[in-house]
């Protein structure tokens, strides 16, 4: 089978479309043929052997966390799924045409691979930094970098449980914020005057990792009330960086349930090849996405 490798921590050019033998489901795991993979900033972020509190990589690695496709082979141990079930969830190398997956869910009415397979991890990811921030019904949540992926699933959990949001984005994406209900800005020179002429700060996620912590606490009152998922050095300011998992099962059932309620759609901006991995990589480390971008095998 072809998958995305690759043998040394660097750049973009370090990934290579090579082939590899196909992997099988071990107890409690499923394998998939990968119609769609998605492309997260975790990894990139793995790839370039940065230190995010998960477990040590092993080189050479594969790629990817998400995945959506059809189930071909069934470990020891689990049941109600079968072979020719369409099924979304999390697993390891998903950037290949075979996955194991380690968490798995039925794909909602409705959905497409490509789409399927752009909410696992964001969900997950928006669901752990919600709780963990302390937002709650009738408080005010600041999002920075609201409307990539888990900008797009944070804003409609968030307003699914009665929190208003406050989005920052870039000027082409201030419309897409407002069609998720969020109080939407720019960021750039005068953004926390900005923000401030919007509403009062209860909480805050930074997920751009733009180098506004500071503001953030100062906004939101205390460093106890802003979470970060993409600057390293936030725990210097006091502030938590969140970046190990929390329960994927629960996320893709939270997911399955706003889905059908019509509650969490996040739309895919461009998939990409398996050959076109690196692109997908430098695309996503850019920013400025509007939903997900996915790899399609």
């Amino acid at each position: 089978m072809k998958k995305v490798s690759f043998a040394e921590f660097g750049g973009p050019d370090v990934l290579h479309l090579v082939d590899a033998e196909e992997p099988h489901a071990g107890p409690g795991q499923i394998r998939i043929a990968v119609r769609a993979a998605g492309v997260n900033p975790v990894d990139w972020r793995i790839r370039e052997g940065q230190k995010l509190g998960a477990h040590p990589i092993e080189l050479p690695s594969g790629v990817g966390l998400d995945a959506a496709g059809v189930v071909d082979e069934v470990g020891e141990g689990v049941e109600a799924v079968e072979a020719g079930d369409h099924v979304f969830g999390e697993g390891f190398n998903t950037y290949a045409e075979f996955a194991v997956l380690s968490a798995w869910a039925r794909m909602p009415e409705g959905l497409t691979f490509e789409e399927a397979a752009g909410y696992p991890s964001v969900v997950e990811t928006a669901l752990r930094i919600i709780r963990e921030v302390g937002a709650q019904s009738g408080q005010t949540l600041l999002v920075i970098g609201a409307s990539g992926g888990v900008g797009s699933a944070v804003l409609q959990i968030a307003r699914d449980r009665g929190i208003t949001v406050i989005g920052t984005a870039g000027a082409a994406n201030q419309d897409y914020l407002r069609s998720l209900g969020a109080l939407a800005t720019t960021y750039g020179e005068g953004w926390v005057e900005r923000v401030r002429q919007l509403d009062h700060v209860d909480a805050a996620l930074d997920l751009a990792g733009s180098g506004v912590i500071r503001e953030l606490v100062e906004l939101a009152g205390t460093p106890r009330k802003v979470i970060s998922i993409a600057d390293l050095s936030a725990p210097e300011l006091g502030v938590r960086f969140s970046g190990v998992a929390g329960s994927v099962p629960e996320a893709l059932a939270v997911a399955a349930d706003l889905i059908s309620r019509g509650k969490l759609h996040i739309p895919v901006e461009k998939s990409y090849t398996l050959a076109e991995a690196a692109a997908a990589h430098i695309d996503s480390r850019a920013g400025h996405t509007r939903g997900r971008r996915v790899i399609v095998a």
